[in-house]
């Protein structure tokens, strides 16, 4: 027996199989439905793309007809050209609008079935109080739009530490935030990227108010004025400066000594590590006006002066740059005296005479009585009126005479 003959018989003859009548279990069409996939509304199907327009897109699910994705139902962001989302051949996941529309049609969403997607992550994310991340697709009234697989709102006071005023340079760009809100019935969701700021960053403040010690002097920039001071960004932090810390001089509003956007040197008073605050003062790194004022003068000296105020005590009169002394009612005049407006008007210049100076409680006591009766004149008055006008001890004498005029 030679190969061939052998191989014959070691291969068993192929026989067809018989077809008959109820082969399939039925007919033809019954046949055809049986291979396809059933569908419900509000069910989450997966196909591939088959065809891209510009108003929808086809989607072959197994189903008898491909389903369609109207382009408003492609993506959470408005006015999209659905070939920007999705290309033939893509793998995409839907969810079943309506099985069939007056058209015949199976509707689908990709925008629902990344909504119901995203909703359980970011459900997950809120219980584990972790971060959500997406880009900035919208700008809106209030704030931003982040696309976090649904629309996230983020406030625009809460972008950054401190509020924002121009948002549109965020459009585009990747952010990272918190969840504070979330209701799935109303659709809400609501983000704070300074939650997360604060979160991450709470190391290096940490370390920056560490490295921040009383009575140092820090460069800054004025960041906000409120009516009860100005904030400073030290380059890490904002610290405040109280009102009263603003200038040795009165300070109606803060607006009148800084405005926002100006550089300053001011010193740290304090660090408050368990509040994480700052307290720093404009005026310490300044001259005060009562330690140069008391340097160049003494009691018994006499200063050129204007009325600021009248009390029933007294009035009030500048005699320096934020000096302001009392003359006592009893100091006004050498005659009895029952009002001093009797004696003065405010806005009124004229000579008074420091009677006491206390550097330490910041009075001055004045007298306008004694003022008459003559004295030494303090030293810048006589730069002024020229040396001529004073005798030796330096008393006023008034203009020089010519006898022979």
């Amino acid at each position: 027996m030679d190969g061939a003959a052998a191989l014959e018989d070691v291969v068993e003859e192929y026989v067809p199989r018989t077809i008959t009548e109820d082969d399939l279990g039925g007919g033809f069409a019954d046949a055809i439905e049986a291979t396809m996939v059933s569908v419900e509304d509000g069910q989450l199907v997966s196909g591939t793309v088959v065809k891209v327009d510009r108003d929808e897109v086809l989607l072959d699910i197994g189903y008898k007809s491909e389903g369609v994705i109207p382009s408003r139902e492609l993506s959470i962001r408005n006015d999209v050209d659905p070939n920007e989302i999705v290309s033939i051949g893509d793998a995409v996941e839907a969810l079943v609008l309506q099985k069939e529309d007056k058209e015949g049609r199976l509707l689908l969403s990709k925008k629902r079935a990344q909504y119901e997607r995203a909703w359980g992550d970011i459900e997950r994310i809120k219980e584990d109080e972790g971060v959500v991340r997406g880009p900035v697709i919208e700008v809106v009234k209030g704030g931003l739009i982040l696309d976090i697989g649904l629309r996230g709102f983020l406030p625009a006071s809460l972008v950054e530490l401190r509020r924002v005023r121009d948002l549109q340079p965020y459009v585009g760009r990747i952010l990272e935030a918190k969840i504070i809100e979330l209701d799935k019935n109303r659709n809400n969701v609501v983000l704070s990227r300074r939650a997360w700021l604060e979160e991450t960053q709470k190391e290096q403040r940490d370390e920056f108010l560490a490295n921040l010690k009383p009575g140092e002097v820090r460069k800054g920039t004025v960041s906000s004025v409120v009516n009860f001071g100005a904030f400073v960004d030290l380059g890490g932090m904002d610290g405040l400066i109280h009102v009263s810390e603003l200038s040795w001089k009165h300070v109606d509003h803060p607006g009148s000594v800084v405005a926002v956007g100006d550089e300053v040197s001011v010193q740290v008073l304090d660090v408050d590590l368990d509040r994480e605050r700052i307290s720093l003062s404009l005026k310490a790194t300044q001259q005060d006006p009562w330690q140069e004022f008391a340097g160049s003068h003494r009691v018994g000296e006499l200063v050129y002066g204007r009325v600021t105020k009248l009390v029933p005590f007294g009035s009030f009169v500048q005699v320096g740059d934020g000096i302001e002394g009392l003359v006592h009612i009893s100091e006004m005049s050498a005659h009895h005296v029952d009002l001093p407006e009797q004696v003065v008007t405010p806005g009124e210049e004229l000579w008074v005479k420091i009677i006491d100076l206390d550097l330490q409680r910041r009075r001055i006591s004045l007298s306008i009585k004694q003022a008459a009766e003559g004295g030494e004149v303090a030293e810048e008055y006589r730069e002024h009126f020229g040396e001529h006008a004073y005798d030796a001890e330096g008393n006023y004498i008034g203009p020089e005479y010519d006898a022979s005029g």
